[in-house]
Formats: C-alpha cells, sequence, structure tokens
C-alpha cells in the first residue's frame, strides 16, 4: 500500500447529473494515466445536501509533484478536465490557485 491521500471540493448543483454520468463511464485511457502516475484505490464520494466532492487514493510512487506534473501535462489527463472541472468550485477556504484541497490525515486503523 502507498501513501494514503485525500481531498476535497465543491460541485455545482446544476453539474451533479453531468459529474455523475462523466465518472459511471470513465475512460480507459484516463485510468491507465492514473495508473500510470501511481494512483490506485482511487475513489470519489459525494455528500449532497451540501454538494461536496471528496477523493481517497493511494500513491505508490517517489515523487508526487513529478507524477501530478507529468499527468497533468497528459492530453487525455486536459480533455478529461475540460469536462469535469466546469462542474466543480474551489472551497471558500481554498489557498490562492487551489483547486482540491488536500486533506492532511489525522487517523488511521490499520
Amino acid at each position: 500500500m502507498g501513501q494514503r491521500m485525500a481531498m476535497v471540493v465543491a460541485l455545482k448543483p446544476e453539474r451533479i447529473e453531468d459529474y455523475k454520468r462523466l465518472h459511471a463511464a470513465p475512460w480507459p485511457e484516463m485510468n491507465a494515466a492514473l495508473k500510470a502516475a501511481q494512483i490506485a484505490n482511487y475513489s470519489i464520494y459525494l455528500r449532497e445536501p451540501e454538494n461536496l466532492l471528496f477523493g481517497y487514493w493511494e500513491y505508490g510512487g517517489n515523487d508526487f509533484a513529478a507524477d501530478m506534473a507529468v499527468l497533468g501535462q497528459s492530453d487525455v489527463c486536459k480533455r478529461w478536465l475540460a469536462l469535469t472541472d466546469p462542474c466543480q468550485s474551489p472551497l471558500d477556504s481554498a489557498a490562492p490557485g487551489e483547486w482540491w484541497s488536500y486533506l492532511p490525515e489525522i487517523f488511521h486503523l490499520d
């Protein structure tokens, strides 16, 4: 198992069905790109009516920033984000330039 990581972002109420539809049939090439970036056990949860998306995954690589840079520059990721980003909005508490807000782990039961 790799490093456990989590993040949260707001989901626009008018785009919930679009977002669910996209994730009901994710592109195989996007899933392959995530795996190539050392991402495993990736899940996204939706909390309604607050419309918060919670993402969890395990990172198995040695350089998260480098792997995310490669992923972010991939054509498939750019095309996927062009569809999913308009469905989301950063939290009011997000840092400048932050989209998904990373969450520190404060407890884990093995």
